[in-house]
């Protein structure tokens, strides 16, 4: 490989590393506007109604302490895989563009959507702007950048490749030394 390749895969990689920081930080600051505005206030009572609604609903209920500290404990796991990130491991992309899509994209929209309706349903309203809104911006358009980062890496190799050796002496990917 070339040095100005080898230099452009590194650049690339490290671009994917930043995209991948820029997300767990927007997600801190987007569950910081989330406790400051009582987001729980709304989420609760729209679970409970759904609930009523439809029998059964899969999110369940939170009291303040315990989603803050699962939160918080969520977005350090993040930040620690951050390593990984910066070196395009394969198995980091799915978990990335999970967390670009449905806690980056979705969430934001879902906030934006809320805070232009009113109400999340029928019998939870509340005054505009919905709790969690001020960052959702932020939010978006830095999963949106993860996304891109995502969508330019998709064939690059990894930064560094582990090898170690089989009973026969010759080299097997993947596997640690």
């Amino acid at each position: 490989m070339t040095a100005t390749r080898s230099t452009t895969h590194r650049a690339t990689g490290f671009r994917l590393g930043v995209a991948w920081v820029m997300l767990w930080v927007a997600l801190a600051l987007h569950v910081t506007d989330e406790a400051l505005t009582d987001f729980l206030s709304v989420y609760n009572p729209t679970v409970l109604a759904l609930r009523a609604r439809f029998g059964f609903w899969p999110m369940p209920t939170f009291e303040f302490r315990e989603w803050l500290t699962g939160l918080a404990l969520g977005i350090l796991f993040l930040a620690s895989l951050s390593r990984f990130a910066f070196r395009n491991v394969r198995w980091i992309r799915p978990l990335f563009y999970f967390c670009a899509v449905v806690t980056g994209v979705m969430n934001a929209l879902g906030h934006t959507i809320a805070t232009v309706l009113g109400h999340t349903v029928s019998t939870v309203q509340f005054p505009r702007p919905a709790p969690g809104f001020y960052s959702s911006p932020l939010l978006l358009i830095v999963s949106i950048y993860a996304l891109l980062q995502l969508g330019r890496t998709r064939h690059l190799p990894s930064s560094r490749r582990d090898y170690t050796s089989t009973s026969g002496g010759e080299r097997v990917e993947g596997v640690p030394k």
